[in-house]
């Protein structure tokens, strides 16, 4: 894999630490991990990608059910919890997923909860390119990871739920479609720091189109909610959207 760059995010996830697995989205994961088996075909013994790993839930679980996953995270931090006891069959490293370096044999490659595709963007390179052009190297390097005819799931934020359900505290940048939100976060003792999240809000039509752009045959979009994945249309009040594409081969 690459060798990491600084994110913004970094600086948050170390802060944060085990404290990151209190967040209310984090608690779906069975109910994930069970649809994406479905969706991807995946069974015992396939090699799965987890880009933007975090402290390893969705590949943790997926070892748990046999399958080979290798969790990647920009995070020294995430990626240290992730190791701690995992299951056999559960991998970990430090990579960027902007840059990734893949051997392009994975079955399938996951990229679930803003991990990593969606992050992009931050107060530096909102002023150099769109959005969508920042994560597209990311969109890039999950097609490579895959072998031909292999399968990924990358989830992105729903622009229309973002603008329709905007906070105070919440600004959207509709050049972009990017929303940066002044908050704060907390570590295992309750201790907080402020924090800017910069995220970026997709369509539907956004995500089969850049797809295509890096080589990725769009399957469905689905509308989603952490903890509640299920095969749905796309609707302005599910906070994400689920995008299954495979790689042509």
């Amino acid at each position: 894999m690459s060798t990491p760059s600084s994110h913004w995010f970094e600086a948050l996830a170390d802060h944060m630490g085990e404290a990151y697995l209190r967040y209310s989205f984090t608690k779906g994961t069975a109910n994930e991990v069970d649809a994406l088996i479905g969706w991807l075909g995946l069974e015992p013994g396939m090699r799965v990608l987890d880009v933007g790993c975090g402290p390893g839930r969705h590949t943790r679980a997926l070892a748990e059910r046999g399958i080979r996953a290798h969790g990647v995270d920009i995070s020294s931090t995430f990626v240290g919890i992730a190791a701690t006891d995992a299951p056999e069959g559960a991998t970990f490293e430090v990579a960027d997923a902007r840059a990734l370096d893949v051997d392009g044999d994975f079955d399938a490659v996951i990229s679930l909860c803003q991990g990593a595709f969606g992050l992009a963007g931050g107060a530096g390179a909102l002023d150099e390119l769109p959005v969508r052009e920042l994560d597209e190297p990311i969109l890039d390097g999950i097609g490579r990871a895959l072998r031909p005819g292999g399968l990924a799931a990358v989830s992105a934020f729903n622009a229309y739920f973002q603008i329709r359900f905007a906070e105070d505290f919440d600004t959207f940048d509709a050049d972009r479609g990017v929303n940066h939100e002044s908050t704060e976060v907390r570590d295992a003792a309750g201790r907080a720091v402020p924090a800017d999240l910069w995220t970026s809000g997709f369509t539907p039509r956004e995500l089969r189109l850049l797809a295509r752009i890096v080589g990725l045959e769009p399957r469905s979009v689905w509308g989603v909610t952490p903890g509640d994945y299920a095969a749905r249309p796309p609707a302005v009040d599910r906070p994400e959207h689920l995008l299954i594409a495979h790689k042509p081969g």
